[in-house]
Parts: structure tokens; sequence; C-alpha cells
């Protein structure tokens, strides 16, 4: 992949960061990516036979790997047309500085490109990461979760 982004005036090619990506779940260690999900508070636990679902009903994926190990990966359900839902965007800990996840993100939107809308999904607090790529706040979305107390004292949504 070509896109490596700067990031605080480094790039990936400049750091001689070896990554490959991959847009396939075919031979994808599920166990491993769970070990990803939970190296990576907040994302907290996510169960291998979940992530098997929920990444096999996704139009786009995007794995990162460094030697082999999983180290970055995203994806996004989308419809084709109207609408494209970036979610799941995780990046080991010991990865980030280096601008791969404005690579992840960058290569996501290059994917949903041609849709009319593209929301994003993203924990409290990095709000500002994903401006730079246009993402502005909704007023009108709203969400129900599993768990809708622990959504509220996380910041995820409004307690009125």
């Amino acid at each position: 992949m070509a896109l490596l982004p700067r990031f605080n005036n480094v790039s990936l090619e400049e750091k001689k960061v070896p990554l490959t990506w991959s847009h396939s779940i075919d031979n994808l260690d599920w166990e491993e990516l769970s070990a990803l999900f939970e190296a990576c508070p907040p994302m907290g636990n996510k169960r291998a036979c979940d992530l098997r679902l929920a990444f096999g009903g996704s139009m786009f994926r995007c794995f990162v790997r460094d030697s082999g190990k999983l180290v970055g990966v995203a994806r996004a359900l989308a419809d084709g047309v109207y609408i494209a839902y970036i979610g799941d965007i995780a990046v080991l800990p010991a990865y980030r500085g280096i601008g791969l996840g404005k690579a992840i993100v960058a290569e996501l939107l290059r994917l949903c490109a041609g849709h009319k809308k593209i929301i994003l999904y993203s924990v409290p607090g990095s709000e500002a990461f994903y401006r730079q790529f246009g993402f502005r706040g909704m007023r009108t979305a709203m969400a129900i979760f599993e768990n809708q107390d622990v959504a509220m004292q996380r910041g995820y949504v409004d307690t009125a």
C-alpha cells in the first residue's frame, strides 16, 4: 500500500516500519484479533467468535501486520451506495504515534469512497483525531447500547 501519511513530521516510511496490509479475512487468526482488541483499552474484550461474525459481515476490512504480528485493524459496514459506517479501529499501543492509525483511517475512507455519507464510531476523547479527516459531530445520531448505564458512564451517550 502506497498510502503512508506524515505524522509529527515523520512518516511510516521514514520510521522504517515493515508493515503488510490486507483486506481479507481468509486465514485470519480470530484469537489474535481478539487479543489485539484486549490490548487496546477501552476497546474491551471482544470474543473471537463474535469478531468472526462482525468482520465477516463487514464490506471493508483493514488488517496491518508487522513481521506477521497483527498490530492494527479497522472495518466498515457499508451498503455500497448510501452509507458506510467505520468502527472497531484499533492500533496496538506500541505502534501509536507513527501515523499508523491515520493510515488505517485513510485506507478505509478510500475503500468507502462514493458512499453518500460515511459515519464513524469512536471512543470519547478521540474526536479531534477524526476531525482532520473531515468528520464532524452529528446532531441527530442516537444509540441504544446493550448496557446503557455503562455507555453513559463512559461518555458514549447523553444522560438525558
